[in-house]
């Protein structure tokens, strides 16, 4: 099978070049074996179980909710800080806003210019979470880690402070006015399924409950707000273009991934007349090379090709912003793209060199002041960012990367159930191996992700 991919000429001595390239081929192999562990939701609900052992460097003394002084102490190994609870006022817009129940709402918009994607992460037990876990029964187990028997539950009370402004107060009625009529999808991947969840959990409590529904299908999830005539929906395809992962059956992440690099129709035709499209592509992408399939996957054929991974990364993302420029009108439908979503896999990278990936992190990291490297793939993050600069489509870039990589406390770690059963008892205590650092808790930040859709949605009109 031939290679495609660009090489580069060594000056060093032969003996030297093959040992250099030696480690780094045994490096990106452990790495993708370590990555191929990608637990996926299952699409039922299962029965609990309890866990009550965790361990934390970090104390957060909440505050009263009545009695609120608007900060919060954080104690850490260095010392105690406080950390201010209140909204930055500066920079803002206000606008009167009609409700869809006919009443005047007023509404606090960031400024134009305001980068609400730079900030810090402010303990808030005030206002967060937005909804309790138990009161949203369309959650899957895969994500319901209090349920699964996660004893902390600080991870849910981070409210994320832009640094210039402040993001408006998630009002479930204003967007369900906007979308009265309307049908709002993510595209993508197990993230993107996280973040639907999400968003439906944090709309559904103000519709009434026979006018509100579920339902699974192969590629499809919708929820149905039938009062509103509006949907909310998911629709799997983790490379975007078709793949051998896209089937139900093929998603446990034990296939290698092949890719179709143009053929994207076969999904786009289920893309059209949607009126906000949020699209991702990340977690999938987790070798140096990526295998393309030659032919067609309707005949049969399994004869690839691999060509580098970010060389792939881009011809998919162009092939994704030809169908945008041929069949998106851009005065219908508002195109979305979230930024790679990262996962915490090796816990030195916050300076806990006893820790376990994610496992018994129950604090975001808080000095924002430095550098940090959880292992996201900053390439592709260039690659996305260009290719939405390029189309004639406007494109909105949801740049989460940076404000989650902070969030090594939020993922579902041993708390989750990978292939929709719970871990064993035995199974948790090998948290190196079976801890998902990839997806995320609910209430947690994937409702933050849909705190700044939200702001940008409300704030087009």
């Amino acid at each position: 099978m031939k290679h495609v991919g660009m090489t580069q000429r060594c000056n060093y001595s032969p003996i030297l070049t093959i040992v250099v390239f030696s480690t780094l081929f045994f490096g990106f192999f452990l790495y993708s074996e370590y990555r191929k562990r990608i637990p996926l939701p299952d699409f039922k609900h299962q029965k609990p179980f309890q866990e009550s052992s965790n361990t934390s460097n970090v104390e957060i003394q909440e505050t009263d909710k009545e009695h609120n002084d608007g900060k919060a102490k954080v104690e850490t190994k260095g010392g105690t800080e406080e950390k201010f609870q209140g909204s930055n006022d500066s920079n803002l817009i206000t606008a009167e806003e009609k409700k869809d129940d006919g009443d005047n709402k007023r509404i606090v918009f960031p400024q134009e210019g305001c980068d609400i994607f730079r900030g810090e992460w402010v303990f808030d037990n005030g206002t967060h979470p937005l909804y309790k876990e138990e009161e949203c029964e369309f959650l899957t187990e895969m994500v319901t880690c209090q349920k699964n028997g996660r004893p902390d539950s600080l991870y849910q009370k981070w409210r994320w402070q832009p640094r210039d402004c402040s993001l408006p107060k998630f009002d479930a009625k204003l967007l369900l006015g906007k979308l009265r009529g309307k049908r709002l999808m993510f595209v993508g991947d197990s993230i993107h399924f996280n973040q639907m969840l999400s968003l439906v959990c944090m709309v559904q409590s103000v519709i009434p409950p026979k006018k509100k529904s579920f339902s699974y299908a192969s590629y499809a999830t919708v929820f149905k707000m039938e009062e509103y005539n509006a949907t909310m929906e998911f629709y799997w395809a983790p490379f975007l273009v078709e793949s051998n992962v896209d089937p139900p059956t093929r998603r446990d992440g034990t296939v290698d991934p092949v890719i179709k690099l143009e053929s994207i129709s076969k999904h786009g035709d289920n893309w059209k007349n949607v009126d906000y499209l949020i699209f991702n592509t990340y977690i999938w992408w987790r070798y140096p090379t990526m295998k393309v399939l030659r032919g067609s996957f309707d005949d049969g054929v399994t004869d690839y090709v691999e060509i580098d991974q970010g060389i792939a990364y881009e011809r998919v993302l162009r092939s994704w912003g030809n169908w945008l420029e041929e069949n998106v009108d851009s005065n219908q439908t508002s195109v979305f793209f979230s930024s790679l979503a990262p996962s915490h896999m090796k816990s030195s990278a916050w300076n806990n060199t006893s820790g376990i990936k994610c496992s018994n992190e129950t604090t975001p990291i808080l000095n924002i002041s430095r550098s940090l490297y959880v292992g996201t793939n900053r390439l592709l993050f260039t690659i996305a960012v260009n290719v939405s600069r390029s189309l004639e489509v406007p494109v909105h870039f949801l740049d989460i990367t940076t404000l989650s990589e902070y969030r090594k406390d939020a993922h579902t770690s041993i708390y989750a159930a990978p292939g929709g059963k719970l871990l064993t008892q035995k199974q948790k205590s090998d948290p190196a191996t079976y801890a998902d650092c990839v997806h995320w808790c609910l209430p947690g930040l994937p409702d933050t992700w849909n705190e700044l859709l939200y702001t940008l949605i409300i704030s087009q009109t």
